[in-house]
């Protein structure tokens, strides 16, 4: 893409087709690895439980943007694969909360390498102050909240 045509694609567009790009390059490697049953959409629910392991399903959902019906259908695909628990809530025997399995773990240790890599790449294409530059300003993006 020429610098002065992405001058008419949306910012939100452009972040989005980063985020795709750089996803598609850690699934394929994932792929590579030996974790070929993991889909892009295991994302949602593979990545948050790597910061904080044991979230109930709305919560995932939540986080992810996605119906509860939606992560249900995911946690449903990554429990039958064994990347994924349900566990009962100690504080609401009514709730269940996903955990990693051993599996899962290992899958996103291989993961966290992964993405290492992919970045790597990235710092190699775009040079070191631009990638830092970039992580700079898309944390403070994320910490925006209600200012946009």
């Amino acid at each position: 893409m020429r610098d002065n045509a992405s001058q008419d694609i949306p910012m939100s567009r452009l972040l989005s087709l980063a985020y795709s790009t750089t996803s598609r390059a850690i699934f394929d490697r994932l792929t590579a690895a030996g974790f070929d049953d993991l889909r892009p959409s295991h994302g949602n629910v593979m990545e948050h439980l790597t910061f904080e392991d044991g979230l109930r399903l709305n919560d995932l959902a939540a986080r992810a943007g996605v119906t509860p019906q939606t992560m249900g259908q995911w946690v449903d695909e990554l429990e039958d694969l064994g990347y994924v628990e349900r566990r009962p809530d100690s504080s609401d025997r009514r709730a269940k909360r996903i955990h990693l399995t051993r599996k899962g773990k290992r899958s996103n240790e291989i993961a966290w390498k992964v993405v290492r890599d992919v970045e790597s790449s990235l710092e190699s294409l775009l040079g070191t102050k631009l990638m830092h530059d970039l992580r700079r300003a898309l944390t403070k993006i994320t910490g925006a909240g209600d200012q946009i």
